[in-house]
């Protein structure tokens, strides 16, 4: 008997008297930056959803490969040494990054900084910003300047409205160091927000074809296209289908590679709901490509007529706008605008209490990042980059970081981001550069209303599958 219990406990004795051991999943977000997450870096899904405390799995396989995969990443931002109201930037492939400096050039006029050595740049003193703006008779300070360069040929355009007497256009071929122009691209009666935007649409005496539209107290946009590269323009056409009632206001104009353009603004229907309007013929006429809204609603704050939109490389098409709830949301379109995916909202799981200046931009194939302004309590206005490296993913990451640190706020008047606020105007700006590393243009108003590029300084391209080399810190020391 006393061998029978011996033999029965030695078997119990090795599961009773040793302790299961369990083997913990190790997080893809546990190891990933040397230092840990920076506390102004949110890796997150849709509708605020913290990706490293939910499961990564979906159909029983990880999402997290591929382009989907995180990297770390930290924001950061560089000023231009001047003011800026309602900056538009750009970038050329010679790496000079570029930005609108309201009445600070010439006699006054418009400057256009170019920042040198800021793009790869391995100490902050290595950077210069300096106006360009060097035309024999400078054109006199505009109410609303817009700076564009073309991606296609580098071209640089200076753009100028000027109230209701016209708008007049200039272009350098050399990084600024001469200009072109003016040529008058109307004399109509102009109000206001103009856009302008380049594609390689076939031109008779240029490699791309140039539009510009205008709100030009009409119920729509007003357009007009040049097949000069600037030098002459033709008639203002109605930038909406016959009928439409959009409203004048529109959001940035792009061009794609196929040579289509695109901008968002109200839809036709008495201003319900956004649309990306788009052109195959050079901006002659538009076709109307409502956006998912039905359930995220539009906002009702002071750049609530428009709707961003950017193509990427591949010619999908990318749209971005604030929802009734004042957060941004996010479709996608694989087909030219004429479907669109659901909607997603992109804010980060920090509770912001609004947002608001929402601007978009695309490299690769479903690689896109998206600016806006943020209230994280107390109206302090943050800056906010949220890239998706795999839009087409079933659960697309997101990585969204603050620009500006935590005591270093933008703005810090109530609603700024609901309303015209300082240098913030009625628009900001966003680009990518040939490396993948995104770049937006907007206002540090607490800091005197200087001209920032708030940027990762370190994360994932948008340009391929890599990582961008890291660039060192910036802040209010470049202010």
């Amino acid at each position: 008997m006393v061998m029978v219990m011996l033999m029965i406990s030695a078997p119990l004795g090795g599961c009773f008297g040793e302790k299961e051991v369990v083997v913990e999943e190790k997080s893809v977000f546990g190891g990933l930056c040397p230092d840990g997450i920076s506390n102004s870096t949110w890796y997150h899904y849709s509708n605020a959803t913290d990706a490293t405390t939910v499961s990564d799995v979906f159909n029983g396989t990880s999402v997290l490969v591929g382009n989907n995969a995180p990297s770390c990443a930290m924001g950061s931002y560089y000023g231009i040494g001047m003011t800026t109201f309602e900056p538009t930037i750009g970038v050329t492939s010679a790496d000079n990054l570029y930005m609108t400096s309201w009445g600070n050039g010439a006699a006054g006029s418009t400057a256009i900084v170019r920042c040198s050595g800021l793009i790869g740049m391995t100490n902050v003193s290595d950077y210069v910003c300096e106006d360009v703006y060097s035309a024999f008779l400078p054109v006199a300070n505009s109410n609303d300047p817009y700076l564009y360069v073309d991606p296609w040929t580098d071209r640089v355009m200076k753009f100028d409205m000027h109230a209701l007497l016209g708008m007049t256009v200039e272009w350098s071929d050399n990084e600024g160091g001469s200009w072109t122009g003016p040529s008058v691209a109307t004399g109509w009666s102009v109000q206001d927000h103009q856009t302008i935007a380049s594609s390689p649409y076939s031109a008779l005496l240029h490699p791309t074809t140039w539009v510009f539209c205008v709100n030009g107290n009409y119920p729509y946009p007003v357009c007009s296209a040049s097949n000069d590269g600037g030098l002459t323009w033709g008639p203002e056409l109605p930038g909406a289908p016959n009928g439409c009632d959009s409203g004048g206001l529109t959001g940035h104009m792009m061009g794609s590679e196929n040579g289509n353009f695109y901008r968002g603004n109200r839809g036709c229907n008495g201003g319900e709901g956004y649309s990306i309007y788009r052109s195959t013929n050079g901006g002659i006429t538009w076709t109307e490509h409502p956006l998912p809204t039905e359930n995220t609603g539009t906002a009702e704050t002071w750049n609530f007529e428009e709707a961003q939109v950017y193509p990427d490389s591949e010619n999908n098409v990318h749209a971005m706008w604030m929802g009734s709830d004042n957060m941004p949301y996010y479709s996608f379109s694989t087909d030219e605008a004429e479907t669109w995916s659901e909607p997603l909202m992109i804010a980060p799981p920090i509770g912001l209490n609004g947002t608001g200046f929402p601007v978009l931009t695309a490299g690769g194939p479903g690689q896109v990042a998206m600016g806006y302004l943020g209230d994280s309590g107390g109206d302090t206005w943050n800056g906010y980059l949220t890239v998706i490296t795999d839009a087409f993913s079933p659960m697309p990451l997101m990585t969204t970081v603050q620009v500006n640190g935590w005591g270093d706020p933008l703005d810090t008047t109530a609603d700024c981001g609901f309303n015209r606020c300082g240098g913030f105007g009625d628009f900001n700006d966003i680009i990518i550069d040939q490396y993948g590393r995104p770049w937006f243009g907007l206002a540090h108003n607490v800091g005197g209303e200087i001209g920032i590029f708030g940027t990762m300084i370190l994360g994932p391209s948008l340009r391929g599958n890599g990582t961008l080399e890291e660039l060192p810190h910036g802040g209010p020391s470049t202010l």
